[in-house]
């Protein structure tokens, strides 16, 4: 297949000064019953902009004795907070939400200083968090289960939902702010109390929540704790007073906290990677394909768990889609957050994964996998590599089965469609894909073969708070959004009474 690549992109640079001023950083210290307390950990953990590679803040380094009081903290207060009838619960969520959505500006600037991400993608996070808590408030009022009745003889039956009890919480450096309240918004409908730890990376809109809701939430229901995983998160997993461990992100630390869980038989939540297949068929529009995946194959700079990846393409219309594909990310403008509205790309989140994305990138080259466009780092200071699209990738071709989480999208071809599916299938991960043809038969049995946990037909990348989001296979399992999430973050009881005469 042969396209001419574009010529190197460059990187939007801001002139202004930073997004963030130093008054609007939150406290750099972990959060434990409804105050911020300095970390007694050794040396702070370095918060680093990653747009030039400079540091912006540091915050504590959790310990083992941290996590200890935080969960203590967490047990004194659930009980109170489980006992709230629904409309309580739901007006404090409610408020919660309220005060999102006036400090949104802030929010989004926060979020972008620490990630990169330009401002369209931290304003989408910011309303998805909004509406995230204000679903959840409504949801949490109408749960529904069995009804009670009388299934033996002289025997009547209630199904009662309750609350687990404290719930700890891993959230990624991707979506700091969304994916924790994802997590924050059914735990504490559920009645729950709980104690977060964010990434190491990316902690400042997680301790900025905490700040923003010191005054509404009940003392000890909402706990942080900030460090490493394999302190911070290992303790939360083999804590003997949590009931539950709920984490977002890599499969690595899915594992790891599965392990940690074992020992107390806690319940465990997990959403792990994913590698979306984009199936293609020959009678698909592919212009309206081209144009989905500039937005769905490159959101986040690629740093999304859903992204559409792998392009799988009828061998008919290869070339075709490529060139229509090639199109639509050579428009896509790469910038810092304060370069301007129209910044479309950020950087990578840190040095260490930017060095990772790239040597997927030399590995594909080496191995004779053409880049038609991008393929390389950008100039100049940040982590910024250039969206790319890998072409003439055999099948089984490392960069076509393993995360890269970076603006990457591979093209394969396939000849028919039990070919496309099973390829679309032959990879570890089953959280999301799309299909993408113009036969309503085809688009229903196709999207039933796959293994994934959400698949879309002729989009990708659409979410709403009223549908389950989570996968199979190595991409965990669990739910987060809609009901689902509630019946994930409670137990179910049954009582039975004797009522014979």
């Amino acid at each position: 297949m042969s396209i001419s690549t574009s010529a190197p992109t460059q990187v939007r640079r801001s002139q202004a000064g930073p997004i963030v001023t130093e008054a609007e950083l939150p406290p750099g210290e972990h959060f434990i019953n409804g105050s911020f307390r300095p970390g007694r950990g050794a040396t702070p953990t370095a918060v680093i902009d990653p747009c030039t590679g400079l540091e912006i803040a540091s915050v504590a380094s959790g310990t083992v004795e941290e996590v200890d009081s935080a969960v203590a903290a967490a047990l004194a207060a659930q009980a109170e907070w489980g006992r709230m009838v629904p409309k309580e619960r739901s007006e404090i969520l409610h408020r919660i939400a309220d005060r999102l959505a006036e400090n949104a500006d802030l929010l989004v600037r926060l979020e972008s200083a620490n990630t990169g991400k330009p401002s369209m993608v931290s304003e989408d996070d910011v309303a998805g968090t909004v509406d995230t808590f204000r679903f959840m408030a409504g949801a949490l009022r109408a749960t529904t289960s069995m009804a009670a009745g009388t299934y033996a003889h002289d025997h009547l039956s209630l199904i009662l939902r309750e609350p687990l009890g404290v719930v700890g919480v891993v959230t990624p450096w991707n979506y700091p702010l969304l994916m924790g309240a994802w997590k924050i918004a059914p735990i504490l409908a559920a009645g729950n109390s709980l104690v977060i730890k964010p990434s190491e990376q990316t902690p400042l809109t997680t301790l900025k929540f905490a700040e923003l809701v010191a005054d509404i939430l009940p003392a000890g229901v909402f706990n942080v704790v900030t460090g490493r995983g394999s302190v911070v998160g290992q303790r939360l997993s083999e804590h003997p007073g949590i009931a539950m461990i709920a984490l977002t992100g890599s499969v690595g630390s899915g594992q790891a906290v599965a392990r940690g869980a074992a020992e107390s038989l806690k319940r465990v939540h997990l959403e792990l990677g994913g590698k979306a297949p984009v199936v293609v068929f020959d009678d698909a529009d592919l212009a309206a394909a081209a144009s989905s995946l500039r937005a769905a194959g490159y959101w986040n700079s690629g740093q999304e768990c859903g992204a559409a990846c792998r392009v799988l393409v009828h061998e008919s219309v290869a070339g075709e889609f490529t060139a229509l594909l090639v199109k639509e990310v050579s428009t896509l403008v790469v910038g810092e957050p304060g370069a301007g509205k129209e910044v479309e790309i950020g950087p990578l989140n840190s040095k260490g994964h930017y060095e990772r994305v790239l040597g997927y990138l030399e590995r594909a080259k080496a191995a004779g996998i053409t880049a038609a466009i991008g393929g390389t780092a950008l100039d100049g200071p940040g982590y910024f590599v250039a969206p790319t699209v890998l072409v003439d990738v055999p099948d089984g071709a490392e960069c076509s089965r393993e995360e890269i989480f970076g603006p990457v999208v591979t093209v394969e071809t396939f000849a028919d469609e039990a070919e496309a599916v099973a390829r679309a299938n032959a990879v570890p991960f089953g959280l999301a894909a799309s299909v993408w043809t113009e036969d309503a038969r085809r688009s229903h049995d196709v999207a039933s073969r796959i293994d994934a946990g959400t698949v879309w037909v002729n989009s990708h990348l659409v979410l709403a708070n009223e549908v389950p989001w989570g996968g199979f296979k190595g991409s965990g399992y669990g739910r987060d959004l809609s009901v689902y999430a509630l019946d994930d973050y409670s137990r179910t009881k049954h009582v039975m009474h004797n009522q014979g005469r």
